[in-house]
């Protein structure tokens, strides 16, 4: 397994008492596995992502990142473990306007101490690999909204991480480039053998998921095994 969530649970202040945004959740996610999670807005979705993105410490129970169990760690050791073993895909692309495509994943390689050969060789092979190495010289406002989002896909995957999280990824594509976006990551949750959790509000490309987790007021459900 390389994402473990076990009986998590997380609340936040609301006024006087705390909101459970998430309500003994467990999770598993096998490498080369895409788990997408559903549940309408305010089901406690992007808190699950937080807390498997370590981005966010759950009141009680245990996350564990390819083997990793991320208790008591320090902000740098998670920092760490982040950069090096998670790949985040984000709502929005959130580019930045003066790079190119190719340079907006040098960038990541980059903050992990890689040479500039190594990293700019790292970067086209993703780039070709979300069908983009003739697009690695353009900026973001030369790119289509679907070819932004396989740039933000390429850029999460530049420091082979074992665990993938996406979030929404569709949520700004008409509904063909929203199914290639999931369909590039299904081949490479395959392809690479990251353990990916796609959050979405859009039921449509569930079929292209391994599984499929609900999520309702912060309690997650999955269903049985086939006998």
């Amino acid at each position: 397994m390389s994402l473990n969530l076990t009986d998590i649970t997380l609340t936040y202040p609301d006024g006087d008492s705390r909101l459970t945004a998430l309500d003994h959740v467990t999770l598993h996610v096998p490498k080369g596995s895409l788990t997408a999670v559903v549940g309408p807005s305010g089901s406690g979705k992007s808190s699950l992502l937080a807390v498997a993105a370590t981005l966010v410490t759950p009141d009680s129970g245990t996350v564990c990142v390819d083997g990793t169990t991320t208790t008591g760690m320090t902000r740098g050791a998670l920092a760490a473990l982040r950069r090096r073993t998670i790949g985040i895909v984000f709502q929005q692309p959130n580019l930045l306007p003066s790079l190119t495509a190719a340079e907006q994943l040098q960038v990541m390689a980059r903050i992990d101490g890689r040479s500039p050969v190594t990293a700019r060789r790292r970067a086209m092979e993703l780039l070709d690999a979300v069908g983009l190495a003739d697009q690695a010289q353009r900026r973001p406002h030369q790119l289509s909204g679907g070819q932004r989002q396989r740039v933000n896909i390429a850029r999460a995957l530049m420091n082979d991480p074992t665990v993938l999280l996406v979030d929404e990824p569709t949520s700004a594509l008409d509904h063909e480039r929203g199914a290639a976006v999931v369909g590039l990551v299904t081949r490479l949750t395959h392809e690479r053998a990251t353990a990916t959790v796609l959050v979405t509000h859009d039921r449509t490309h569930l079929t292209a998921a391994d599984r499929v987790a609900e999520v309702h007021d912060g309690r997650l459900s999955l269903p049985a095994p086939a006998a």
